[in-house]
């Protein structure tokens, strides 16, 4: 018998209420795009900055899309918003190749991603007022 519990949170309540762990995240994007060439990881290492950089993408993806949600439908930030959104998606859908130039491009989504949500967040008290 487990310990554990299981939350049913289908509209993510709790989520949205955990702060996201920016300035690590920051970092590791900082640190993997200053990388000129390949710096010699093993596989493996890409693979798991690589995964780090995913699920960092993938909680600001979900904060990035609340925000977009705010704004009215035919506003250009948020129409920006789903396009930074889909391309995200579609390049987090790739499989993880365990090299430098996968764990990079998923540094820049993490990148693009956060300069989105700043965006939106200047905007989103504007229009919820």
């Amino acid at each position: 018998m487990s310990g554990h519990t299981v939350l049913y949170d289908p509209d993510g309540r709790i989520e949205a209420q955990l702060p996201l762990d920016r300035t690590t995240h920051q970092s590791l994007v900082k640190a993997v795009l200053a990388w000129h060439g390949d710096p010699g990881l093993q596989a493996a290492d890409y693979q798991q900055i690589a995964l780090q950089l995913t699920g960092a993408a993938r909680s600001v993806a979900t904060d990035v899309r609340r925000a977009a949600d705010c704004l009215p439908e035919c506003r250009a930030a948020r129409v920006l918003a789903e396009y930074v959104l889909n391309d995200a998606d579609q390049r987090l859908a790739v499989p993880l190749a365990g090299t430098a130039d996968c764990t990079q491009d998923r540094a820049r989504i993490v990148r693009a991603l956060y300069e989105r949500l700043d965006r939106l967040t200047e905007l989103v008290p504007a229009a919820t007022s």
